[in-house]
């Protein structure tokens, strides 16, 4: 995938929460369209850019958090099983604790009788040729703790290539600041425009290839007087973009 040279702006944390309630709320394009964009978006740059076009028994860990990113991840999860890969699922906190849209997307995998399990059982997973981490997402406050910090630790000690969902977990999308723990990418694909801590002096470490997915927002929303922004159809010849 040849790197996209078009003017592309960058968000911080607020303004990606603007763009969140803005499709929410004015134009009442749910969260989970947007999620289901995001995971299918993802699997498909798995499929791509490491299983060469074809994911049929290739062993995928997907690693993922409680929330929006989480269920990104549950949703790269289900297609990635759905194209013959052999995917496991490792959760940092129990079924109880995730926040409705992405339960649902758990709650499909269980039906699916894909392998889920809680972060405590890591050292069971199988022999891997992906790690997908969809731990923490721009929700990040302050450095991962307990099984999320645990899953990070584990995803890093691996030799198997790492694609992170947003941003790698355990990067502050605001400030670069990178926590420790943190995720070592080998590629990450953030949503909708990249945000400003991955371009951040020392993070491009961290982040590894950076790919930009559509997660179908309206360019008239970016132009609103919240944001302010002029986006073109970025997306126009691809769902996916590399922008580095």
């Amino acid at each position: 995938m040849d790197i996209f040279t078009g003017d592309v702006p960058y968000l911080t944390t607020d303004q990606m929460r603007e763009v969140d309630r803005a499709m929410m709320e004015d134009y009442q394009i749910e969260l989970i369209q947007m999620m289901e964009n995001a995971g299918r978006n993802l699997a498909a740059l798995a499929r791509s850019r490491f299983f060469d076009g074809d994911p049929r028994d290739k062993r995928v860990v997907v690693l993922a958090g409680t929330g929006g990113n989480g269920g990104g991840a549950l949703v790269c999860a289900r297609r990635l099983h759905n194209w013959g890969a052999q995917v496991q699922v490792f959760l940092t906190k129990p079924d109880a604790a995730f926040t409705p849209i992405p339960a649902h997307q758990l709650d499909i995998l269980h039906r699916m009788n894909v392998p889920v399990f809680p972060a405590a059982a890591i050292d069971q997973a199988q022999p891997r040729n992906l790690v997908v981490d969809g731990i923490i997402g721009y929700s990040l406050k302050g450095a991962p703790r307990s099984e999320a910090a645990a899953l990070i630790r584990w995803a890093n000690a691996q030799r198997a290539p790492i694609l992170a969902l947003d941003a790698p977990s355990g990067v502050d999308t605001t400030t670069g600041t990178v926590f420790d723990p943190a995720i070592q990418a080998t590629a990450t694909m953030t949503l909708a425009l990249p945000k400003e801590g991955l371009r951040a002096p020392g993070v491009e470490a961290k982040v590894g290839e950076l790919y930009l997915a559509d997660i179908s927002v309206p360019p008239e929303l970016y132009a609103e007087p919240a944001l302010g922004l002029q986006v073109g159809p970025l997306f126009s010849e691809s769902d996916i973009v590399r922008l580095r």
